[in-house]
Parts: C-alpha cells; structure tokens; sequence
C-alpha cells in the first residue's frame, strides 16, 4: 500500500452496519453496505410463473424479440392463412353481386389453408419442446415452482393459441367484413350461431394438431426430426388410408386414423354442411369418439415420455 492510500474496514470508527449508506473511510476509499433486501413487489405465486411460461412460449414460436431468422418460417405461414380470407373479401367488396356462389362457406375455408395449417403445427410444437430438452431449458422451468404438469400445461395453452391465430382468425376476419359489407348473416341469432360454430370448428382443428404435433415431439429432443415426422404423419395418415378404403375396399371406420381430414370432417357437422365423409359410412357420433380418443393417446403419449424423462440441469 502506498502512502495516502487508505481502505475500508468495517472495524473503521463511523461504520455503521445495516445503515444502508455509503461511509467515507478516507480520501479515496469507500464502505458499501450491502445487506439483504427483502422483495416487495407483487407475488403472482403458481398463476403468475405459468403465464410467464405461456408468454414467454408464444415470443419463442413467433421469433419476437430475436433475430430475424427466427421469423423467417412462423409469420409467412400466419401470412398464407390470411391471404386467401383476404381475397374472398375484396372479391365480396368489389362484384358484391353473385360472389356466394364463387366463395367458399367456412366449412369450405379450412381446405385452402390446410397446408399451412399443419404447416405451423409442425414447427411450433417442436420449437417449444424439442428446443427446451435439447438446451435444458427443461431444468431451469422445473428448477422454479413450475412442475411437469404445469410445464405441459403451459406449453399446450402456448400450442393451442397460436393455432388459433391461423384457424380462427381469418374465418373471424371474414364474418365481420361480410358483415360490415351487409352480405353476412341475417339477425343477431344467427350471426351469434356462425360465430360459435367458428369458434368451435377452430378449437376442434387447433386441438388435434396441437395434440399430434406435441405427442411427437414429446418422442426426440430433435427439432428437425420431430417436424419432419409431423409433416410426414398428417398426410401420411390420409393417403393411407384412402389406399385402404378407396383401392383397397376396406371398412370405413378405418378413415377415423386420418388425423388430417377428421377434424376438417368434423368441421362440416358443426357447420351442418354438406362435405367430407358421407354421414351413412362415418356417423358424426363415430367421428367424435375418434377424436376424443386420438387426444387420449396423445395426451397419455406426452406424460409417458415426460414424466419419465431424465432432467438435465
């Protein structure tokens, strides 16, 4: 120590501990107080850390707030859902005359935006979980009061909301145009009955995926793997089984494992639409038991794997 150099001791006289200021010990030197400060800011408790997951799920599948990269993929696919809602209703605006019969019904709509549709199902679940095993993020979430339960949780709310940015939106987008354009339904009863089969044939769609696109990326902690065995599986599933009923001759209760064209029949029944499967082969009642049993076996796929799977921290 060289001459005129001091230095703080908190045995130096005019030191007082837990006073929370900063004390002069000499020209040049000085004492902080540090102490421990309790937290008195609000306590959102178990609630609070799962919307934090969910929102913190939905930034990481749309890339907001990283680099542009990661945007590439997400917002397109929400753009292609959109642009042909968007088409349907400038068509509506500028030939209002005649355009019913040249439009798709909502039932309709979902099969011009199928493929971006499992599109996004096939990224964003394997985004939120394949990429959270692979870099243990799993460990820090289970590190905190959230557990596997909740953490699954988090992730399907995260799942099932984007979806419904590509399967509610824009059919939401074009009931409230053709209603503003006066070509929508007629009398609050009925424009309330089209909104809740909306919203219900979305729900349907965004579950299915969701629980399909999350039961197999639960299987690797490879993200490219996992969407490529989505994309494989969802119209794999349909051409092997029209092969098997069309070609083969085969019963058709066998279209029930046709995990892309079963929600979309369903949506017609809700519609009360005629489309899809015929009503005689394929019950409504058959197409619902095969949809609660699909998410049956996903969702105890998901626990198997997770409430097995060894935590890395």
């Amino acid at each position: 120590m060289t001459t005129g150099e001091t230095t703080g001791d908190i045995s130096s006289p005019g030191f007082e501990p837990g006073s929370g200021t900063v004390l002069e010990a000499g020209s040049d030197a000085r004492i902080y107080d540090q102490g421990f400060r309790r937290y008195d800011g609000p306590r959102t408790g178990l609630d609070g850390a799962l919307r934090s997951l969910v929102k913190h799920s939905l930034r990481q599948a749309l890339g907001l707030g990283r680099s542009a990269r990661y945007k590439l993929v997400p917002l397109p696919i929400v753009a292609m859902a959109f642009i042909p809602a968007t088409g349907m209703i400038a068509m509506a605006a500028l030939i209002p005359v005649g355009t019913e019969q040249f439009l798709p019904t909502y039932a309709e709509y979902y099969g011009t935006v199928a493929a971006a549709i499992y599109l996004f199902a096939g990224l964003i679940a394997p985004e939120l979980l394949c990429t959270d095993q692979r870099t243990g993020m799993l460990g820090v979430y289970l590190a905190s009061p959230i557990d596997r339960p909740r953490y699954l949780l988090g992730k399907a709310v995260a799942v099932f909301l984007l979806l419904l940015v590509i399967t509610l939106g824009p059919p939401l987008l074009m009931l409230i145009a053709f209603t503003l354009q006066s070509q929508g339904p007629d009398g609050l009863v009925q424009w309330l009955e089209v909104l809740f089969r909306i919203v219900a044939s979305s729900a349907v769609i965004g579950v299915l995926y969701g629980a399909v696109g999350m039961a197999i990326s639960a299987t690797t902690d490879r993200r490219v793997v996992a969407t490529a065995a989505i994309l494989s599986m969802i119209p794999g599933s349909a051409i092997v089984t029209d092969i098997l009923v069309g070609d083969g001759g085969l019963p058709d209760w066998l279209r029930l494992f046709n995990v892309m064209f079963l929600p979309r029949a369903l949506v017609f029944r809700i519609h009360e639409e005629r489309g899809g499967w015929s009503v005689l082969d394929n019950p409504t009642w058959t197409l619902w038991l095969a949809f609660a049993a699909w998410l049956v076996v996903c969702i105890g796929w998901i626990w198997f794997r997770y409430r097995r799977l060894l935590v890395r921290r």
